[in-house]
């Protein structure tokens, strides 16, 4: 055991613990650009959750799934219409190395899957890929999608048993992966344990994180599905099919749902903000009746290796904070301490970048709205009012994907698309192809960041993070993240009540706030030392990886 100062963060706190190793499991990582097998904000999450857990040198193993289509490449049609395109990706071109096979039954087809590795720092990933099984990132029908999850849960569990690796905890990250704990139970029942015993073992032994805070946005599947999938492997389990068609249903929904099975099947389970612990609570009450839900909350944060704008990371440096360090160790407090000229300095960098990017004015305030076209995030609630928008001294630039099958979501991109060849031409600004490469140049090179859920569907929201710790001032309804978060020093908050209401107030603040205070240079800045001081250290994915390791890692290793 590591005993110097220099001594990674695991060693001096969980040295002794050399037992643990946790196999972090999910249906897409977003860890580089080029490795396109992430559509979002999940996918980027669990990508920034390997690298953090590398710095950290937490005992950690990633298991995924290879995409040969990736996530698609988004184009604009003449007529502002999203379109999607899928390259091929070349594994071996993109550093993977092809490690073991295993053999996973789907619905009566026995398929052969090959183990891709690629390393994320000490991290190992490992991707199964069956070329006609995982041709793109959520395509197909429910019986693809269901192909892809046993996939991913039975083929993940076979892959790590074929590479000798044995974990003392699963983290299943969003309920894609939660078949894993039907393997399990079968490898633990062939072993010789009893079904109730193996079932305890694996609840003992599981972390669960959830993501989504409606009922629809869970993954369900119809009954004959399941068991014509799963029901075999269950059976070898001892569970019978009426046994494991309870373990996916809710009062809630018709079906069997992977939610309601990684909640039964996990003793840790945790929300992804204070705010989202609440709404998983409220919405999964029925499992348990009687009692209150045992669902926890560890709020998301972000890598700041990966998206700390490098200029700023050195010039921190240089003021004394380690922003590459665990978060107690980082000497935040320093930030507030910046040179406000080589603040603005290095801000003003930031913006000419993205402003020869996407056409726009250096100097003028600009305000940044990219993430998911999903309708409940609101992505026209600023253009609500275009002529009082249009009044002010900004402009604003939008970016992001519209899931393939989400005609209402297209048509909330095209509208924005349209108005940024016609009325609100020059101060309004679409990047086509949103990606993590993208998101490094538009983030740390707005002065605001806005985000406009319909509270509380925005189960964290960590793009917001990712400005914050850039010194990019929020603006953004008290939902996710932001409603633990929000302080008047680090930016401004939307009640969260109506279209109508949210409107009105993000107007005014724009108005009567925001611009006032941005054309006041030094509180500006002030503000800008203000948030990267009080807000990087509590939202980094270190603190975040921290708190798994802590809470859920070591106790779960341990049966407690």
């Amino acid at each position: 055991m590591a005993t110097t100062e220099n001594a990674t963060w695991w060693a001096r706190t969980h040295g002794a613990d050399g037992d643990v190793l946790v196999a972090y499991f999910s249906m897409e990582f977003g860890v580089e650009t080029r490795l396109a097998i992430y559509s979002g904000g999940l996918g980027v999450l669990a990508g920034d959750h390997l690298k953090a857990a590398a710095d950290l040198d937490v005992p950690l193993v990633g298991v995924g799934l290879f995409y040969r289509g990736g996530y698609f490449v988004q184009g604009v049609s003449g007529e502002g219409r999203q379109t999607e395109k899928y390259e091929e990706l070349d594994p071996e071109a993109l550093g993977l190395r092809r490690e073991v096979e295993v053999e996973v039954d789907l619905g009566g087809e026995v398929v052969t899957a090959g183990v891709w590795r690629y390393d994320v720092g000490s991290v190992p990933l490992y991707l199964l890929d069956v070329p006609w099984v995982t041709d793109a990132l959520y395509g197909g029908d429910r019986r693809h999608r269901i192909r892809q999850e046993l996939l991913l849960g039975v083929g993940g569990v076979r892959a790590l048993h074929a590479l000798g690796i044995e974990p003392s905890v699963y983290h299943v990250n969003e309920g894609h992966s939660a078949f894993l704990t039907i393997e399990r139970a079968r490898m633990l029942v062939e072993a010789g344990r009893s079904t109730e015993d193996a079932l305890e073992q694996i609840r003992h032994t599981t972390v669960f994180t959830t993501h989504t805070p409606v009922p629809a946005g869970n993954e369900v599947f119809g009954d004959d599905l399941v068991v014509r999938y799963v029901g075999s492997l269950a059976e070898s389990a001892g569970i019978s099919n009426e046994q494991l068609l309870a373990l996916g249903r809710s009062d809630d929904t018709d079906g069997f749902g992977l939610t309601p099975l990684a909640l039964r099947l996990s003793a840790h389970a945790n929300g992804v903000s204070q705010l989202h612990g609440d709404v998983a609570r409220e919405m999964w009450q029925g499992l348990w009746p009687g009692r209150e839900a045992p669902i926890d909350a560890i709020t998301n944060g972000v890598h700041l290796g990966t998206w700390l704008a490098p200029e700023l990371a050195e010039l921190l440096r240089d003021s004394g904070v380690e922003p590459d360090a665990p978060p107690a160790w980082a000497n935040w407090p320093a930030a507030r301490t910046l040179d406000s000229g080589a603040l603005w300095r290095v801000h003003a960098a930031r913006k000419q970048r993205l402003a020869e990017l996407a056409g726009l004015d250096p100097e003028r305030l600009t305000i940044g709205f990219a993430r998911r076209f999903a309708t409940y995030k609101r992505a026209g609630l600023v253009y609500s009012d275009l002529e009082r928008l249009l009044a002010l001294p900004v402009q604003v630039v939008v970016a992001g994907k519209a899931h393939p099958q989400d005609g209402p979501g297209k048509d909330v991109m095209q509208q924005i698309v349209e108005l940024s060849h016609g009325a609100a031409a020059g101060r309004l600004v679409f990047l086509e192809d949103y990606d993590i490469e993208l998101a490094q140049t538009i983030i740390p090179g707005c002065d605001i960041w806005l985000n406009t859920p319909r509270r509380p569907h925005e189960a964290s929201g960590t793009s917001g993070m990712k400005a914050a710790i850039n010194g990019v001032l929020n603006l953004s309804v008290l939902d996710g993240w932001w409603a633990e978060a929000y302080d008047s020093a680090y930016g401004w908050a939307i009640e969260g009540t109506t279209d109508e209401a949210d409107a009105t107030e993000l107007y005014k603040l724009l108005e009567q706030q925001v611009v006032p205070r941005f054309e006041a240079r030094d509180a500006w800045l002030e503000m800008m030392k203000a948030s990267i001081a009080g807000l990087a250290p509590r939202f980094s994915m270190a603190r975040t990886v921290i708190e798994y390791a802590d809470r859920y890692y070591v106790p779960a290793t341990r049966g407690a």
